[in-house]
């Protein structure tokens, strides 16, 4: 399988054996959600990370996702909460609860700027719009209100809220955030995800302060503003990935344009050989059903013949009945769509007429590898661009990315098709470092080729770039 498989980890699949067969079955990237828990919550979970990917000899990343300031509904007093169509519940902070009105859903929300502006007909929008309200009527002025549901479902503590049509003028990083990214950062997470980015000027605001702390890991994106759609280009160039969070993105947004959205910035990201996540319900009926939905599967093999180089997984493995067996659906949806995505490619992408040394000799690489039947690319790299290059070629065989470099190996577990492998600096020369990994490997049988991607030294040059392709026969 060339995707990868993002799981958030939650109490349906925090036990040690459950993480192993989720990764077994193709989870490569565990997301922590620091909307729900704080990094002292996640420090076993990180300990069985680790234990489980020396074990099985396989890269895991940890992914920090959080908080930002996205809006949500504080402690209900019974959570989950059943809430039926035509049931009307109570919104404002918990000090202004109304005495005669206990038997009522409260939901607990102190956020005076936006009471004060809400007014009779606006919509508001809960758990990724899953659930839909209309206010009916003020209860006490700028604080208290009375909200119809238009639909039924399942409402738990802390989930999101959203007043479509309403701007909220408020910083992507909060002080929680802080709080939250110096802690990630001493439990030794791979990288972040910020919330609620609106700019390009919010992910390097949040660099500088992970500057500050003495440890820059790479930025995901998350896409669920209209704001960062508007300013699509300079998020992209400031952030390491994408992540189409289609939640939050479709109640802001109009529904019927959700599907192009997602479709652009896929785009937008192969464009620059930047890695793409689609997330949010992808497989969500599998919260409590042992099999997806039709159009579910097809929702998952539609994003990733699109471009998307990784899927997540949230309630499904946080909180679902089958944390394991939605993770063996996902790879299995993910393997057919690839297949058929690379028989219609008909060989490797090309760099499409760009004036980019890098990524022709990516192509390159693609070519030569399918000419020669290679088993293997192998790309020696110390940041990831090479083979986030040979990535973005879409190419049939696996792409062994081999670095001295944890940090860029973490990174590199997001893009498609990238196998990522420490090397020791035993060997000087990268070309050097590649045969011995292909010799090391029992991947590869003697007598098959590979086509390794390296650097090497020319004069008049004192850095190093890839500069080098070569077909090599394992001995």
């Amino acid at each position: 399988m060339k995707t990868t498989i993002i799981a958030t980890l939650g109490p349906a699949s925090r036990e040690p054996a459950t993480m192993e067969a989720m990764v077994r079955e193709g989870v490569r990237v565990f997301r922590l959600n620091f909307s729900h828990g704080d990094a002292a919550s996640f420090a076993d979970a990180v300990r069985d990370i680790r234990a489980i990917s020396a074990r099985l000899d396989i890269v895991l990343t940890v992914l920090a996702d959080l908080s930002g300031p996205k809006i949500r509904v504080g402690e209900l007093d019974h959570s989950p909460a059943h809430v039926v169509r035509g049931q009307e519940v109570l919104l404002g902070p918990v000090e202004r609860r109304p005495a005669h009105d206990l038997d009522a859903l409260f939901l607990p929300f102190d956020h005076p700027v936006i009471l004060s502006e809400l007014k009779e007909g606006d919509a508001v929008h809960l758990s990724d719009g899953m659930l839909r309200f209309t206010v009916v009527r003020c209860v006490e002025p700028g604080a208290v209100f009375a909200l119809r549901a238009i639909n039924g479902g399942l409402l738990t503590s802390h989930k999101g809220i959203a007043f479509p049509g309403k701007f909220i003028s408020i910083p992507a990083l909060t002080d929680k955030d802080r709080i939250d990214l110096v802690e990630a950062l001493d439990l030794g997470v791979d990288a972040v995800a910020m919330s609620f980015v609106q700019s390009g000027r919010d992910i390097l605001d949040l660099r500088d302060a992970m500057e500050k702390d003495g440890r820059v890991l790479p930025i995901i994106a998350k896409m669920e503003q209209r704001a960062a759609y508007d300013n699509l280009q300079a998020v992209l160039e400031a952030a390491d990935c994408l992540m189409v969070a289609r939640g939050d993105l479709g109640v802001q947004c109009p529904l019927p344009e959700l599907p192009i959205m997602q479709k652009t910035i896929i785009d937008a990201c192969r464009a620059k050989d930047k890695p793409v996540i689609v997330a949010t319900q992808m497989l969500i009926s599998m919260v409590d059903n042992p099999a997806p939905t039709r159009p579910e599967t097809t929702d998952v093999a539609n994003a990733i013949l699109d471009g998307a180089d990784a899927v997540m997984l949230s309630e499904e493995t946080a909180i679902g009945k089958h944390p394991v067996e939605v993770v063996e659906y996902m790879a299995s949806i993910a393997q057919q769509a690839e297949a058929y995505g690379l028989k219609k490619n008909g060989g490797p992408l090309s760099p499409e007429g760009r004036e980019d040394p890098e990524r022709t000799l990516a192509y390159c690489a693609c070519l030569l590898a399918d000419q020669t039947d290679s088993t293997a690319l192998v790309c020696h790299t110390r940041s990831g661009t090479t083979a986030l290059r040979v990535s973005g070629r879409r190419p049939v065989q696996p792409i062994y990315a081999l670095s001295p470099n944890t940090g860029s190996l973490h990174m590199l577990n997001l893009s498609w098709g990238v196998i990522p492998r420490l090397v020791d600096r035993k060997h000087t020369s990268h070309l050097r470092r590649c045969e011995a990994f292909v010799q090391a490997c029992a991947d590869f049988a003697p007598g098959q080729s590979v086509v390794i991607t390296a650097g090497q030294k020319t004069p008049g040059r004192m850095d190093l770039h890839t500069n080098e392709v070569k077909v090599y026969y394992k001995g």
